[in-house]
């Protein structure tokens, strides 16, 4: 009977004890094997190469680079090895920013020696392994509505963002570099998307929600005292 493939493994996690309690963990299985050790992001970025992982098991909340972050450069880099978030959190917004970050699984820290070693063979034959309060998120986030502005393109928000500034069509078209009818185009999207049927509406739903992050107090009072003169 041919034996299982061995699996390399990384942990990443800025508690040394943590570190020490999964090595043990893993040190029962014949086919796990841990390779390397990382106290923060940075650090695993930086032992990669010498350790070359198939499988990384990455804390999410640690000093200098954070788990998302280090998932979603290790991904971009190597996109051949697997990330398990593993982390004491059931956060909804960190379980849904892991995931897009490229991570395969998520898990917390109360998982089973059992359930990792599995959850690490899944992951390096490329099945993921959600925590069942990771997969709750999914389904929430999946049903529940968009948010406002949510599905705005990226020119429509720049177009939007000159809107709240006051912009007329004209001026938007010079400072966007585009014709004046791809402009009225662009605010027919937005008025559409955020169901609204004047320009000033649209402004004070954007100053409303916030959903363009202006939040300079300086440029919001401006954009306030604009939307007043306008009504």
């Amino acid at each position: 009977m041919d034996e299982s493939p061995l699996v390399r493994i990384m942990i990443v996690d800025d508690h040394e004890m943590v570190r020490n309690g999964l090595g043990t963990f893993l040190s029962v299985y014949d086919d796990l094997e841990l390779v390397g050790e990382a106290s923060d992001g940075d650090d695993a970025l930086s032992l990669f190469q010498e350790c070359q992982p198939d499988v990384v098991l990455m804390d999410l909340l640690m000093p200098g680079t954070d788990g998302v972050t280090a998932i979603r450069t290790l991904r971009e880099r190597y996109p051949q090895v697997q990330v398990i978030a593993l982390t004491s959190f059931n956060d909804e917004d960190l379980m849904q920013q892991a995931l897009e970050a490229g991570a395969i699984g998520y898990l917390l820290k109360n998982v089973s020696a059992a359930q990792l070693a599995g959850a690490i063979r899944d992951a390096c034959a490329g099945r993921p392994t959600l925590a069942p309060e990771a997969t709750h998120a999914l389904i929430r986030a999946a049903v529940r509505p968009p948010e406002l502005g949510e599905d705005l393109t990226c020119r429509e928000r720049e177009v939007l963002a000159l809107m709240v500034k006051g912009s007329s069509n004209a001026e938007i078209a010079e400072r966007l570099v585009i014709s004046l009818s791809t402009v009225k185009s662009h605010v027919s999207n937005i008025l559409s998307k955020l169901g609204v049927t004047r320009r000033t509406e649209a402004v004070s739903l954007t100053l409303q929600h916030n959903f363009l992050n202006l939040t300079s107090l300086s440029d919001r009072h401006l954009l306030k005292k604009r939307r007043l003169d306008e009504n």
